[in-house]
C-alpha cells in the first residue's frame, strides 16, 4: 500500500519555459502543490529519485520542505512527446484519512494454461481508477492469469482491489484474453495472369501497320 514516502524539496523562484530546462539540465524538475484551499507551491525535486518512485508505483509523498512535512498525492504527471524524460509533476495536499480518485497500472502475473492448448495471452487494459483512502491506494492491480484457458476473458469486474477500495472503471471492459491468433496467409499468385498493359503500345503497333501499308 501506499504509506507516504519522503520526499525532498526545494523551493523554485524562476519560472517560465527556459528556467525549467535550465532546471532539468541540472538534474531537478520543477513540481507544484495546490489543493487545501491554501496557496500554490512552485518547487524543485531531484528527477532521478523522482522518476524512480513513478516507475515504483509510489502515489503519496511527505515532502519535506524546510524542515517541515507536507503530506501529498501524485495528481499529473508529465513527460516529454516521446514519452522518456519527466518534465513536471503536480501534487495535491491530502489529508491521510481522506478518499481519494486515483489510477492504478494491471500487471499480469503466471502463464495462462491455454497457451499449451494454442493460445496467446493479451493484455487489453493496462490500468484502471479506483477510489479509495489515501493510505490504501495500492502500488499496483496484480492479476494471476495462470488458470485462464483459451478462449477466455477476464473483466475489471473479476479483479480483487484492496479492502474498502471502489473501481470506477467500467467493470464489463476486458482487462485480458487468451485466444488464438489466426496467422494470415499471403495471396498465392495467379498462374496466367494478364501483363500490365504498357500505354502507348497500341498507338506504336498502330502506326507500325500505317507505314507498312
Amino acid at each position: 500500500m501506499s504509506a507516504p514516502v519522503a520526499l525532498k524539496a526545494e523551493s523554485r523562484t524562476a519560472m517560465g519555459t527556459r528556467a525549467n530546462r535550465r532546471l532539468r539540465n541540472t538534474g531537478l524538475i520543477p513540481v507544484v502543490v495546490y489543493g487545501h484551499h491554501q496557496d500554490v507551491l512552485p518547487l524543485q525535486v531531484n528527477r532521478k529519485e523522482m522518476v524512480r518512485h513513478i516507475e515504483h508505483g509510489t502515489h503519496v509523498f511527505n515532502l519535506d520542505l524546510a524542515g517541515k512535512s507536507e503530506s501529498v498525492l501524485i495528481k499529473d504527471v508529465q513527460f516529454d512527446a516521446l514519452g522518456k524524460d519527466l518534465l513536471h509533476v503536480d501534487f495535491a495536499r491530502v489529508d491521510l484519512n481522506e478518499r481519494v480518485t486515483v489510477t492504478v497500472g494491471i500487471e499480469l502475473k503466471g502463464d495462462p494454461k491455454g497457451e499449451k492448448e494454442g493460445g496467446v495471452l493479451q493484455q487489453i487494459l493496462n490500468e484502471i481508477e479506483i477510489e479509495c483512502v489515501v493510505t490504501e491506494i495500492p502500488s499496483v492491480i496484480e492479476v494471476d492469469v495462470s488458470d485462464m484457458a483459451k478462449d477466455s476473458s477476464l473483466y475489471v469486474s473479476d479483479l480483487k482491489l484492496p479492502a474498502g477500495a471502489t473501481v470506477l472503471t467500467d467493470a464489463e471492459q476486458i482487462v485480458c484474453k487468451v485466444e488464438e491468433i489466426e496467422e494470415q496467409s499471403e495471396e498465392p499468385e495467379v498462374e496466367g495472369a494478364a501483363e500490365p498493359e504498357v500505354i502507348g503500345a497500341k498507338a506504336d503497333d498502330a502506326a507500325a501497320d500505317a507505314d507498312a501499308k
